[in-house]
Order: structure tokens, then C-alpha cells, then sequence
């Protein structure tokens, strides 16, 4: 609290003292009081204006800088009213009992749509499941039919079904994962025959090299991402996929790079935002802006780091760094 906007906000009141004292000097000569008299009681009142003025603005102060030094420290600044000095005056009583009541009504409502939110969740993920019985019936009817046509599309919709399941539990990726070794050649290989079918009707050739590493993650979710971005390396063109990997002494990262349309420059730094299309999405490419989203969040979430580069018209580039687990080192 700084002193000059204590002074300046009691400038009324201080005036209205100065206009009572002068007052009362002239009441005092009217009535042929002494002026040593008139001195004593000009002396008396500027003692104690100034002793309560001070002693005021003492208490104001401790409340106030306690207030935001605990403001400045705190990362959720909601909870202030939590951490915040017992006031030793009126208004700061106040004060702490209306940011308590804010406060509470603020977390009933976080709790709330928490809850909402969970049970959107939850219906979501029911959904899915009871959508992909009929799906995988369909498809297995096709199977024993002999009739790919619609095989192929049933496969897409479960694909996509599939989509919105991962993106229902990337929020909470935590509760649904197990960190273990995993061969990187086991994980681009699983997302390959995933995505076989889409790969053999675009023409897309994939190559792998060095995929002999292993990597602390979690298999299921990293062939999703994966096959993530082979999903999006065929909707944007591309004709030839590489996946590499190299290895240094903290992390071990994995390419993965197209020949597809690139992304503009413009759009490189938003394109892991969440429903960011971009210039090739408006440009007819049925983009959602989850994709890479998607595989942000879930890097994110299984303690990977995601990074992406490219050139428009030649080649587009994600590279995905693991971090190294000494403790499964054998030496």
C-alpha cells in the first residue's frame, strides 16, 4: 500500500479537520480566549490527528502488502482468500468475508461443471462402446459376405468412433495407461496395419529405419499417435512417409515426416491448438483441427514432447522426444 493514496484518499477528511480547526480558532478568538490557548489546542489537535492517521495507516499497510505478497506467490490466485491476514479493522473484515463467499460460490460452480463435464465423459465413452458392437458385427458380416465395399467404410467409422473415445480420455490419459518399455518398430508397426487399407488405396509408401529402440511410454496410446499422423500425412497429399528414430544419451526422438503440401508458416505456431484448421483445412481438406491436438495433449500427458516443422509444397516433419529411464538400463 503506498502512503501518497492513503493521503490522497483521506484528502476529503483531512480538509474537513483543517475547516473544523480553523472554525474553532475563530470561535475561540470570538469568545477572547488567549492565544496561548489557542496554540495548546492547535498543538493538542495536530498530535492527535497525526498519531491516528499513522497508526491507521500502519494497520492498512501490514493487511494490504500481506495481501499481495500472498497474490504474488500464489500460482491459483482464486485461493487468496484462503491465505489472507486477519483484518484488524472494519473494512478489511469486510473484505475477507465478501472474497471468502466469491470464493465459495466460485468453487460451487468449478464443481459443478466438473461434474457435468464428467458425466458427458462418461456418456461419451458409454456411447462408443455401445456404438461399436453394431459396427464390429457389420464389419464381421461383411467379412464372412466376402463384400469389401462396405467393409472399408465400416472401418472408417470405426476409426472415427475410435477418434472421439481417445479424445474423451486424453484428459485424464493418466487413468487409463501404463509406462513400460516399448519397441518403436512394435508401436509404427501396429499403426501401420492399422492404417493399411488407407495407405494401399493412396498410394503411400512408409519407411522405417532404425525403429530398433525401445522407449518409456505406453503402446496403445503411442500407436494412436502414430497412426494419427499417418492420418493426417494422407488427407494433406502425401505419396511417401519416413519414420526414423535416433538416440543420445537423455532421449531418443522419433521422425516422422511426409512429402504432403506442408503447412504454411503462418500456421506453424497454432497448428496443436484445438480446432485450428488453418489455411489447408479452409481449403476443402475436411480438417477438424483435433488431429494434432489430440497428439499434443496426449505427449503431454504420457511425459513426451512434441515438435513439428515444415515447408509448404515439399514436406512436413513431427518429431516426438522421449525421455531416458536409467533405472531399465542394464550396464
Amino acid at each position: 500500500m503506498k502512503i501518497s493514496g492513503y493521503i490522497l484518499d483521506r484528502l476529503p477528511a483531512f480538509i474537513a479537520e483543517i475547516i473544523a480547526w480553523v472554525l474553532s480558532l475563530i470561535v475561540m478568538y470570538v469568545f477572547g480566549m488567549p492565544a496561548e490557548a489557542m496554540t495548546l489546542v492547535t498543538v493538542i489537535l495536530l498530535i492527535c490527528t497525526v498519531c491516528t492517521s499513522l497508526w491507521d495507516i500502519r494497520r492498512r499497510k501490514i493487511y494490504f502488502d500481506r495481501m499481495c505478497r500472498d497474490l504474488d506467490r500464489l500460482d491459483q490466485k482464486y485461493l487468496l482468500s484462503e491465505m489472507m491476514p486477519e483484518a484488524q479493522f472494519y473494512e478489511g473484515k469486510i473484505y475477507n468475508d465478501v472474497l471468502q463467499q466469491a470464493n465459495k460460490s466460485m468453487c460451487d460452480k468449478v464443481a459443478y461443471y466438473r461434474r457435468e463435464a464428467l458425466s458427458f465423459r462418461e456418456y461419451i465413452e458409454m456411447w462408443v462402446h455401445e456404438t461399436k458392437l453394431p459396427v464390429a458385427s457389420l464389419q464381421l458380416m461383411c467379412h464372412n459376405d466376402g463384400n469389401t465395399r462396405y467393409a472399408e467404410q465400416l472401418r472408417r467409422i470405426d476409426d472415427s468412433i475410435e477418434s472421439v473415445l481417445y479424445y474423451a480420455r486424453s484428459e485424464n490419459a493418466e487413468k487409463d495407461y501404463i509406462i513400460k518399455p516399448v519397441l518403436l518398430k512394435r508401436a509404427v508397426g501396429d499403426a501401420a496395419v492399422r492404417n493399411r487399407s488407407d495407405l494401399q488405396e493412396h498410394g503411400v509408401s512408409l519407411t522405417a529405419e532404425g525403429l530398433d529402440k525401445e522407449v518409456m511410454t505406453d503402446g496403445k496410446w503411442l500407436s494412436f499417435i502414430i497412426g494419427q499422423l499417418m492420418a493426417n500425412s494422407i488427407k494433406y497429399g502425401a505419396d511417401e512417409i519416413r519414420i526414423t528414430a535416433e538416440e543420445d544419451d537423455d532421449s531418443t526422438v522419433l521422425h516422422f515426416r511426409d512429402n504432403g503440401i506442408g503447412i504454411p508458416e503462418s500456421d506453424m505456431p497454432y497448428i496443436f491448438e484445438k480446432s485450428f484448421t488453418g489455411e489447408n483445412g479452409r481449403n476443402g481438406r475436411h480438417s477438424t483441427g483435433m488431429g494434432l491436438y489430440i497428439v499434443k495433449n496426449l505427449c503431454s500427458k504420457l511425459g513426451h514432447s512434441v515438435s513439428a516443422g515444415s515447408v509448404q509444397g515439399e514436406y512436413t516433419e513431427l518429431n516426438i522426444v522421449f525421455g531416458r529411464n536409467n533405472m531399465f538400463d542394464v550396464t
